[in-house]
């Protein structure tokens, strides 16, 4: 594993995350590039089996330990921390969600190196590893250099495609570590699901989704009657659910749900990438914003530069009409 590149698996309630398979196939462009073997790091507790899915890998090595069983960064960063001394690998790249923010800063403070965080995609050049990071909530790009080894790489998610990472055949090679770790500060104690009943927006065609552009939550009626029209449900960004005005369940992006329906209209949502991460991969995207610069228009197929409350009216209408008419055709 000396001088490789290695790869944190991220696992959840016993299932790999998307986002390994995304971070693997960018790994495997690195190692191939630098001639290097491709290793995934994988930690768990009673989760050995989880590591057949890493072929896409030369070889994985898992980590078990009982205080890894949940995804609380302090174990994690501890355990790899003594994986990394023993293993000596050129690089690590960690994916940055929910479940594993947190580990590549803790972890590069126990090594004493760098951490470069937020990198949507990694070269090589000269033979040196260079990071094009995103900043100030994607305004911004800049190209770092990743001087030092290990590097420690925090890879934002949709860096590559998931399916490029996987692997048709199992991993050949597993082995398995032990690793002392100490009680942690931070313990999980449950976890909080949504309720049940509501609508699954994973398995909708088509989402409506609204931002803080529709200005009220009176306004959700508008947006409800455009849903009905298409037939699809209705989904929202993170600031219109911690508002209370649509429940936890609805909301799409890197806190909430990734989704990929055929059709996704965009209302009032700025395109911040913590929503651009849960629905870049839909079939179309069509926008309404007021604001022409707004980051959405920049992955949106058609875009409407209009304000959102009433442009909502003449467009539900329009749809209504058009889809009466092919009904009687």
């Amino acid at each position: 594993m000396t001088g490789s590149i290695c790869v944190l698996a991220e696992q959840w309630r016993g299932h790999m995350s998307e986002v390994t398979y995304e971070t693997l196939a960018l790994g495997r462009e690195v190692a191939d590039q630098l001639g290097i073997p491709l290793t995934a790091i994988l930690t768990g507790s009673n989760a050995r089996e989880l590591a057949r899915t890493l072929g896409a890998a030369d070889s994985v090595l898992y980590v078990d330990h009982p205080l890894l069983a949940e995804p609380v960064p302090q174990p994690c960063a501890q355990a790899l921390a003594q994986v990394m001394a023993d293993r000596r690998p050129r690089a690590l790249l960690v994916p940055l969600t929910n479940v594993s923010l947190g580990v590549s800063t803790l972890l590069s403070i126990r090594l004493g190196v760098a951490a470069v965080n937020f990198c949507k995609d990694l070269t090589v050049v000269d033979g040196q590893l260079r990071a094009l990071c995103v900043m100030y909530g994607g305004k911004i790009e800049v190209t770092v250099e990743a001087g030092g080894e290990p590097a420690i790489l925090g890879i934002w998610p949709g860096a590559r495609p998931a399916d490029k990472g996987r692997a048709s055949r199992p991993a050949s090679t597993i082995e398995q570590i032990t690793v002392a770790l100490e009680e942690p500060r931070v313990r999980l104690k449950k976890y909080i699901d949504p309720e049940a009943g509501d609508v699954d927006l994973s398995r909708q065609d088509v989402l409506v989704a609204v931002g803080r552009g529709i200005q009220s939550r009176d306004n959700l009626g508008l947006v409800e009657e455009l849903a009905k029209t298409l037939g699809g449900a209705v989904a929202g960004s993170r600031p219109v659910i911690d508002q209370g005005w649509l429940p936890l369940s609805r909301q799409v992006g890197k806190s909430g749900l990734t989704v990929r329906p055929k059709l996704y209209i965009a209302l009032g949502i700025s395109g911040a990438p913590e929503h651009v991460e849960g629905m870049k991969d839909s079939g179309l995207i069509v926008a309404v914003n007021s604001d022409p610069r707004a980051p959405i228009f920049n992955i949106a197929h058609y875009g409407i530069v209009a304000d959102v409350v009433e442009t909502l009216p003449s467009l539900t209408a329009a749809i209504g009409a058009k889809r009466s008419v092919s009904h009687h055709a």
